[in-house]
């Protein structure tokens, strides 16, 4: 993740296989970059109404030491004009059965807002599958999965959904007020919207692997509460770590949320070694 923040706001029980396919011959997995042999794999997935280029400044800087690969969700970009997924569950469902084809090396999962949760809902499927649990989530900017408020962004009109990006500070202005631009996007967003505030799971239901949270001080989608009850949901223990700013905080401290990351991977390298 660079200082382009521009380009940051714009925008089951199967034998894993001894090599990851090709994800030039995946609809759902891009690598904008290409790593070294044997370098851990770092699984991105972007927020409601998010697209893999989100993420091209993350592959841009860390690869090649790290393989980085994002999921691209139906309805945006070059896939466009395949039909949305409504909810987390079935995205989470039809990704997985991409990505278990990817666990031969060590495998993160980061996942922004939206993406957090369906990154949580894929390392369920892991655990389920009986496929080695990824080493770590990061969650960033996205309460635990057991807290839920009462919000229906995906009802309002246009100018309302329009009203919620502006809050979060997730897209660049001039996007917002274009007409053509917005009328692209709002499907995909509004769908996303829907997607994320439908889910609903126990407190308790967990995973096997740690999670990091990652989140921005003054986000007003989050609090401390609400963060730190990701405790219910890992048998691996939950680390909690603030940055200063809002939503999208990481497109503003680029730097120190990749040395967060990396440090982390690091140190399992370490451990491993």
């Amino acid at each position: 993740m660079t200082t382009q923040n521009s380009t940051l706001r714009t925008a089951a029980h199967t034998a894993v296989p001894t090599a990851a396919p090709n994800p030039e011959e995946s609809a759902w997995i891009r690598r904008y970059h290409p790593a070294v042999a044997d370098a851990p794999r770092l699984v991105c997935f972007p927020h409601a109404g998010g697209s893999a280029s989100f993420y091209f400044p993350v592959a841009k800087e860390l690869t090649p030491a790290i393989d980085v690969l994002v999921v691209q969700y139906p309805g945006r970009q070059e896939r466009r004009r395949e039909p949305l997924v409504d909810n987390v569950p079935e995205l989470a469902d039809r990704v997985f059965e991409e990505l278990r084809h990817y666990a031969d090396r060590p495998l993160y999962l980061f996942g922004h807002s939206m993406g957090a949760t369906v990154a949580f809902e894929i390392a369920r499927r892991f655990k389920a599958a009986r496929i080695p649990a990824p080493e770590r989530l990061f969650a960033s900017a996205r309460r635990a999965p057991s807290r839920t408020r009462a919000e229906r962004v995906h009802t309002r009109d246009d100018e309302g959904v329009i009203k919620e990006l502006r809050k979060l500070s997730g897209t660049d202005d001039r996007v917002l007020g274009n007409e053509e631009i917005m009328r692209l996007a709002l499907p995909a967003i509004r769908n996303d919207y829907k997607a994320v505030e439908t889910y609903r799971v126990d407190r308790g239901v967990s995973v096997d692997c740690p999670i990091t949270v990652l989140i921005g001080d003054t986000d007003p989608n989050t609090t401390l509460d609400e963060v730190n009850a990701w405790a219910d949901h890992t048998t691996a223990g939950h680390e909690l770590q603030s940055f200063s700013g809002g939503h999208f905080y990481l497109a503003d401290r680029p730097r120190e949320v990749l040395d967060a990351i990396t440090t982390r991977i690091s140190a399992t390298a370490t451990i491993r070694g």
